[in-house]
Order: structure tokens, then C-alpha cells, then sequence
């Protein structure tokens, strides 16, 4: 790997802190939990972390809605447990990247608390979205936006006199406020918010919502205002991927090659880039704007060979175009877990979604460029479906009443080890249940019980990322397809490495049959590939 570039092939495994290790015993995650996890980490074999949260923060959105860009909040740790987390990282030679809110913040954000005391027209309100209601006595919102986790884009304040006022922005929930990115003192506060983690030492940061920021500068109404809210992605183009967004990853990349150039130490901007087509994406990751964002659309294909080799030849000619690498993706914090999405029932007992997340996830890790990995993937978890209504913490459940869409299942606490909840997430007298409850067939994916069976999910995962290390072919690159039998998708890497995917439920002749395999998700026949099976090997083209 190409160490001053090492970001383009990295694979990085992100963390949800609240789920991962409970160090305390009060039933939530925190970072002193993912320090003692570095290990675990070290040995799957990842590059790189990626940290959710940690901010103070009313939770109303899980961290995602931040009080205070700079500190560490207590239900977490504390800014000194921080560095001792980022210390050993860097010991283990593990990389950290902080996930940082730059679209809204928190209703308790202490200047947006300072803009509702404000009057109208002053500079404390200018640094949001306020507007005046349309109406009799302006009773009604400004446009007719509509937020993502649903309901009206816009909440009325009470201004400091008592009478009904303005209205704000929030195209998530109120208590997520819009920052306006219009006003030039936003961009330097958020300046100054990057120079204090790099400062600290963090090698980079994954960008919610990258695509945002900048709104449409009237504010005009959406011909088809629900598309957010039925979606659930950021589709209307009033209030998402708006040009000048474009300049604000030129002034981060500016600030990351900056510190690159004091130390050679090259910093990372990854952006969760939601947009209309790979042609769009690839904006993002010109030289001078982020070097990665994520390609969600691999994540968002059907199981199926043509839609999968579509999405992957549109991503190497646009993305790849740029001079950037791809960033695939097959899972994250949002989205239904692999194992559950790919096959039914949830528990996966005919194993249909368990075989084809294995043949996924090797495929992916044999694709050019840069990979990302979501905590429990590496063990195979299915998606909790059946959490009753009264633990579901979503605030898209709260705000529309439905469970569609909605995501704690795939942020259920991880399995270490034992056979009954909290399975060692928390441990010691008195503690907490964990905070969303473990079905009782986690024991089955626990970690101890994942790294004993070598023909497990983990298993699967740290044989491929320890071939990406070794093998030359792998990584950063490019890729050729091979004529294969239907339902088969197999492609060339460097000087003759194969990988073959049968997406297909009955044995398939391999497309390359007998050379000796380096990896497969599961036992292969001499010259068959059988069905929803990966394979990797080396072979004379």
C-alpha cells in the first residue's frame, strides 16, 4: 500500500460507540469500551476506525444532534479518555477518524439557544434558517418542505416577547436545527471545530450529510415536497447538493493538506454523499474537494449479477475518473443489516442471506479502492425486527408513528461472549441492561464463539482483509469482467487474480475451474462455484 495515500484502499470499520463495549456497566457504549476493543480490531486487521458521536448531546437523534463540537460527552467519556483511545490507536497503527455533523446541530446548541433570544433580522438568527410564515399572521411555514424522520420541514417559535414568531429549518427533526451556511461566521466556526481534533491528533473525518449544507437561497416551495420524507434520502434538489456546497470541501481539503504538509501525516475527508447518479458522486471527489464519499449504490443493488456489475461499472468510470477510489459500502448505522436484507426470515434460518452477505462481503473486499465495514458485520448479525414498540429509541418511529425504515435494529448492541444478554457488551455488579435488548440467538454470533470456528464470518473477513495486505493484485487499481455462465459475475484484478460470485441457487461450472483457491466464503467442488458463493484465486489469463 502507497502509505502517503494510504486512504485509498483502506478499509475502515466503523464504530458505533454506544453499541460497541460498555466499559461502566450503565448499559451504553463509550470510548473507554472501543479502546479496549483496539485489539479485537488489530486483528481482524482494519486500517482505520470510523467513530460515531460522541459529542454532547440530548440524544434526540443518538449524537447526531450536537451541542457542543468540542468536548466528550459524559455519558462517553471524557476529552482525556479521548486521547488515551486515539494513543493506543496510534500504537496499534489504527487510524481515527472523527464523524463530524456540519448540516445541523442540536436544539440545545448554544447559538442556536442565543438566535431564539434574538430578535428577527439579527446576526444570531442569521446563522440558521429563520423566515417568516406565510398566511394570516404568518401561521403557516415558510415553503412546503417536509423533513427526512417526517412531518413539516419548519417549527414556529415563541419570540422573547410571548407572541407566536418566525420559523426554522430542521429537514431532519426540531430538534436538529439547520445551519445556514450562507453566513460566512458558520464556515469559520466550523474551521476552527477541524483545527481542534486535528490538533488532537485524529487522522481525518467521516462528513454526515455532505451533500447538504447549502440551501436554495429563496427557499422556493418543492414540487414534490414528500419525496425526503418518503424516500428517506435527500432527493429534493432545493435543499440538497446545491453548487456551493463544493467550495466548503475545498476550504476542509485545504485545512487537511495543511496539516499534511507540517507532519506528511495525510488526513481523510470521507462524505455521505446522497445523490442521483455515479456521474453526480464523482463531483464530490475531484483532487481539491473530499477524497472519498461513500457509493451507496452496491449497498442498494438487488441480488442480482447484472445490477451488481451496472453499479460497479459506473462507479470505476465516473468515480474512479476523477483520480479518486471507489469507497463501497455494504452496510452501515441506517440501513437494515446484510445478512436480514439479503434473504428472510430475519433469523436467516434457511441461511439464503447468510450465504449471499458472505459472497458479498468478498466480493467487495476484492473491488478497487476503499472499503467500509459496519460493526457486527464481520460476525454475521442479523437485524433485530421484533423489538417492541416501547424500547425503540428512532426518532423516525417517534416522528411518523411507523416502524418502516426505522433503525435501532441494526444498532442493537454487540455480542462478546456467554450465552445469555448482556453476552459481555457490560459486565459487573449491579449493571445496566444494555440499551436496546439482545435477542436471545445473539449467543449464536458472539465474538469468542465467531474467532473459535474458522469457517465463521470473522474468519471470512480477516482471511480477506489479510489478503488485501498481502496480495498486490488487491487494493487501489482496476478491474476486467470475464465472459461467465448466467448468474455468474467474475472480474480480473492485476495479473490474473479472480473473483467469482454465482448469484444463482444451483452449482454453476467456476468460470476459471480448478486453480487453487486463496479465499471463499464457503466449500467449493473442483470447478463448481455453488450457489450465492464468492470465491477469490489466481489464474493464467
Amino acid at each position: 500500500m502507497n502509505r502517503h495515500h494510504w486512504w485509498r484502499d483502506a478499509v475502515i470499520y466503523q464504530v458505533y460507540v454506544r453499541s460497541f463495549l460498555d466499559s461502566t456497566g450503565d448499559g451504553v457504549g463509550d470510548l473507554a469500551g472501543v479502546r479496549s476493543g483496539l485489539p479485537y480490531l488489530r486483528k481482524l486487521g482494519v486500517d482505520g476506525i470510523w467513530l460515531s458521536p460522541f459529542y454532547p448531546s440530548p440524544q434526540h437523534d443518538h449524537g447526531y444532534d450536537v451541542a457542543d463540537y468540542r468536548g466528550v460527552d459524559p455519558l462517553f467519556g471524557d476529552l482525556d479518555e479521548f486521547d488515551a483511545l486515539a494513543a493506543a490507536a496510534r500504537r496499534l497503527g489504527i487510524r481515527v477518524l472523527l464523524d463530524i455533523v456540519p448540516n445541523h446541530c442540536s436544539s440545545e446548541h448554544p447559538w442556536f439557544r442565543e438566535a431564539l433570544a434574538s430578535p428577527p433580522g439579527s446576526p444570531a438568527r442569521a446563522r440558521f434558517h429563520f423566515a417568516d410564515g406565510r398566511g394570516p399572521d404568518g401561521n403557516e411555514p415558510p415553503n412546503n418542505w417536509h423533513a427526512m424522520f417526517g412531518g413539516p420541514a419548519w417549527t414556529r417559535v415563541t419570540e422573547p416577547d410571548g407572541r407566536p414568531g418566525q420559523w426554522y429549518l430542521h429537514m431532519f427533526t426540531p430538534e436538529q436545527p439547520d445551519w445556514n451556511w450562507r453566513t460566512p461566521e458558520v464556515a469559520a466556526e466550523f474551521d476552527r471545530i477541524l483545527r481542534f481534533w486535528l490538533d488532537r491528533g485524529v487522522d481525518g473525518f467521516r462528513i454526515d450529510v455532505a451533500a447538504g449544507l447549502y440551501k436554495h437561497p429563496e427557499l422556493p416551495d418543492s414540487p414534490d415536497p414528500e419525496a425526503d420524507a418518503r424516500t428517506r434520502d435527500s432527493v429534493n434538489p432545493l435543499a440538497w447538493n446545491q453548487p456551493e456546497v463544493h467550495d466548503v470541501w475545498r476550504q476542509w481539503r485545504a485545512v487537511c493538506e495543511e496539516y499534511t504538509a507540517r507532519d506528511g501525516r495525510e488526513r481523510l475527508l470521507v462524505g455521505e454523499v446522497s445523490v442521483p447518479s455515479a456521474r453526480e458522486h464523482a463531483r464530490y471527489v475531484r483532487p481539491d474537494e473530499l477524497h472519498q464519499a461513500f457509493f451507496f449504490d452496491l449497498l442498494g443493488a438487488p441480488w442480482d449479477p447484472d445490477a451488481f456489475r451496472k453499479v460497479i461499472s459506473e462507479a470505476m468510470q465516473d468515480i474512479a475518473g476523477t483520480g479518486s477510489t471507489v469507497t463501497w459500502v455494504l452496510n452501515n448505522h441506517d440501513q437494515v443489516r446484510t445478512v436480514t436484507r439479503y434473504g428472510e426470515p430475519a433469523t436467516d434460518a434457511s441461511g439464503l442471506g447468510t450465504a449471499r452477505a458472505r459472497a458479498a462481503a468478498l466480493l467487495m473486499l476484492a473491488l478497487p479502492g476503499a472499503a467500509y465495514i459496519y460493526q457486527g458485520e464481520e460476525l454475521g448479525l442479523p437485524e433485530v425486527v421484533d423489538l417492541p414498540d416501547d424500547v425503540l429509541t428512532d426518532p423516525i418511529f417517534h416522528r411518523t408513528g411507523s416502524r418502516a425504515r426505522v433503525r435501532d435494529g441494526c444498532r442493537v448492541p454487540l455480542p462478546w461472549s456467554g450465552q445469555a444478554s448482556p453476552f459481555g457488551f457490560t459486565s459487573g455488579d449491579g449493571a445496566a441492561k444494555p440499551w436496546l435488548p439482545q435477542p436471545e440467538y445473539f449467543a449464536e454470533y458472539a465474538t469468542d464463539r465467531a474467532l473459535a470456528d474458522t469457517r465463521s464470518f470473522w474468519h471470512l473477513y480477516r482471511d480477506g482483509l489479510q489478503l488485501r495486505s498481502e496480495l498486490p493484485q488487491l487494493g487501489e487499481g482496476t478491474l476486467r469482467w470475464l465472459d461467465t455462465p448466467p448468474g455468474v459475475l467474475a472480474f480480473v484484478r492485476g495479473d490474473g487474480l479472480v473473483c467469482a460470485v454465482n448469484f444463482g441457487t444451483a452449482p454453476t461450472p467456476a468460470p476459471v475451474p480448478g486453480a487453487p483457491l486463496l479465499a471463499s466464503d464457503g466449500p467449493c467442488p473442483p470447478g463448481v462455484l455453488p450457489g450465492s458463493t464468492a470465491a477469490w484465486w489466481i489464474a493464467d489469463l
